[in-house]
């Protein structure tokens, strides 16, 4: 049965935006900038990859006893951003169906645990801006969490019924933390076989969501 809401908070990275690819190419060149094994395909990806961020970097090898963890962070940024993301593109379908969501009058906004100002010049390069009633970011590159900036989001403007969409965990959590419904979708930084844990759905593509809400 399709269920109504008033928000639906999207998540961005591997969400709407497709830079799977881009992120493990990015950080096999620092791994073997620093004689680490590389990731060898997007399984071993998927298995490394978690919140908060520290950790992702701890289990692909990195030793932050011979360099901070910040610094490393940094790099990673730099180097992402360095070729526009790798030419990384939305989803496919991801515009279609945001534009259906905008025209049933439902309100929508991104949560990422992307710095604020790398998450504008993303979404200019896509001009999908008008889709959102706000975009909202962290204030630095470490990604620690993004709980605080919802949840303010979600006290200032009463939200009561709302849906996160994402393709992680810790988008889970997230909506957890909200009181929020939680969609999952397995075609980003983390394998359906973590998502299924969560208990909540997980579709294959972002298409699908149009067949579990209401419009």
């Amino acid at each position: 049965m399709k269920k109504k809401y008033s928000h639906i908070i999207w998540d961005w990275n591997g969400t709407l935006f497709n830079d799977v690819s881009w992120c493990m190419e990015v950080m096999n060149i620092m791994l073997i900038e620093r004689k680490i094994d590389p990731l060898p395909n997007i399984h071993a990806y998927h298995k490394a990859f978690c919140f908060p961020i520290i950790d992702y970097y701890k289990n692909v090898g990195f030793d932050f006893s011979k360099e901070p963890f910040e610094k490393i962070a940094v790099q990673f940024i730099d180097a992402y951003h360095a070729n526009k993301s790798g030419n990384s593109k939305l989803h496919v379908n991801a515009e279609s169906v945001l534009e259906h969501i905008y025209k049933s009058g439902i309100t929508q906004i991104i949560l990422s645990a992307s710095s604020i100002d790398n998450l504008l010049v993303q979404l200019n390069e896509f001009d999908i801006n008008h889709y959102f009633d706000a975009v909202l970011g962290l204030s630095d590159v470490y990604a620690k969490s993004k709980v605080d900036i919802g949840l303010n989001y979600i006290t200032k403007n009463n939200v009561k019924n709302a849906l996160v969409v994402g393709d992680t965990t810790h988008d889970y959590e997230v909506a957890m933390a909200f009181g929020a419904d939680c969609l999952l979708i397995s075609s980003g930084h983390q394998s359906k076989e973590a998502l299924q844990l969560c208990g909540v759905p997980v579709l294959a593509d972002i298409s699908d969501i149009l067949s579990v809400i209401e419009l």
